[in-house]
């Protein structure tokens, strides 16, 4: 496929945050005598506020805030375990080196994204997208827009890279190439998505003369 600019969600696309994730979800999920299997099978590639809501409907938004910050605060400070996926670090200092442009585009907060990109070593991206800056987390198309907007391209010219169900649909939403990497199998919508990896190791990038970036998968 041939695009201009690439969009990339992080917890399990670029860096392999897990086990903090679920250490921390957990522990939430015991301190409020929920099932663990119940909340991690929700959680992935959405907003942690959207996770609250859900498993504290009828709670005030007051007490789901206070659970929100505390739960960031515990998921900013734990980064024991946090490793850059294979590929990652490669990917990403060859797009810097032939000038192309990428963003980050996360439903991780502020604090917790920003945390976890310097433990797994990544460079910092001149876009970077968090959950603060859009109004509808992944699945709705708002995050990846933002994302394509601000690299000053449109969404169909980026390729969003997703392991999530949420981002996939997200991406797709956005009308973007989607690049699914390690996608949980029966993922909705997997067969429209332009390309399926089971590791960034996987891509290669050529960039044309034009400006345009071929993308192509190692055989």
């Amino acid at each position: 496929m041939k695009c201009k600019g690439f969009l990339f969600d992080l917890d399990g696309t670029l860096v392999d945050s897990l086990p903090v994730v679920e250490r921390a979800w957990v522990n939430w999920a015991s301190r409020h005598n929920i099932a663990a299997d119940e909340v991690l099978n929700f959680i992935h590639g959405k907003q942690a506020i959207t996770s609250l809501r859900h498993f504290m409907a009828g709670a005030s938004e007051e007490a789901i805030q206070q659970e929100f910050l505390a739960l960031e605060k515990i998921e900013a400070e734990d980064t024991d375990g946090i490793v850059a996926l294979p590929g990652a670090q490669e990917l990403l200092a060859t797009l810097n080196e032939l000038h192309i442009p990428w963003a980050i585009v996360t439903s991780g907060s502020v604090p917790v994204a920003s945390a976890r990109r310097k433990a797994a070593g990544l460079p910092e991206p001149e876009v970077f997208v968090t959950a603060e800056r859009v109004q509808n987390g992944k699945p709705a198309p708002d995050a990846y827009l933002l994302g394509a907007q601000l690299l000053e391209l449109e969404p169909e010219e980026c390729v969003v890279v997703e392991d999530a169900a949420a981002g996939i649909l997200s991406g797709l939403a956005a009308g973007s190439h989607v690049i699914a990497v390690n996608a949980p199998a029966g993922s909705p919508r997997l067969e429209e998505v332009a390309m399926q990896l089971s590791s960034l190791e996987e891509l290669i990038i050529n960039k044309n003369g034009d400006g345009t970036i071929d993308v192509h998968r190692k055989h």
